[in-house]
Order: C-alpha cells, then structure tokens, then sequence
C-alpha cells in the first residue's frame, strides 16, 4: 500500500518533459539538416527589433529557401537559436529532431 502510494506521489512530483522525436514538416527537415551540416540563417531587424525578413545559407554560401514563418516555428521549437546577435544556428535540440540523411557527395 505504501509504495503505490510512493508511486503515486512521484509522477506528481516528476518534471513534465518535451518528446524527443516530434514530427517536423519536410521544409523544417531540410533546414535542420542543412544547419547540421554548418549551415546559418541570417535575420533582417526592423528599427524596434522584429525580424522582418530572413536568409538561409548552407555551408558553401549558396542561398536556400526559407521562409519568415518557418524560421519562427523552429525557434519555438527550440530547434535553432542565436547568441549575442550572430546569426542563427542549429541547437542540441535541433540536432535531435532532424533525422540523418545521406550526403551525397
């Protein structure tokens, strides 16, 4: 009686924890995997701060599709992140949900 009460008592306490593997859309797919690869996008910032517009780069410098929408629904996603005004990379996060890809070189 007492450790299924334990037990009750401890999934009440436990923290609630995001899931590991989310499903992502092709688009964001193909960011994430660019990103991984060493890739970046770089935002345009209004005069009051708010992104407006933005550029994706893979590693070699080409110029990728990438829209406004999907760079927020990856940072709300935790899946890309900036620091101290860089441009954005792909995040531990990011790394977790892009599934690997053959390279074809």
């Amino acid at each position: 009686m007492l450790a299924a009460a334990e037990r009750f008592r401890a999934t009440l306490v436990a923290p609630a924890r995001l899931p590991n593997k989310m499903d992502i859309s092709r688009e964001e797919q193909r960011v994430l995997h660019a990103l991984a690869q060493g890739g970046a996008i770089h935002v345009h910032k209004s005069q009051t701060g708010k992104i407006v517009a933005v550029e994706c780069f893979n590693r070699e410098g080409w110029l990728m599709q990438c829209s406004l929408m999907l760079v927020r629904k990856l940072k709300r996603r935790n899946a890309i992140a900036s620091s101290e005004g860089r441009p954005y990379r792909v995040t531990r996060r990011g790394l977790e949900l892009v599934r690997s890809e053959f390279d074809n070189r």
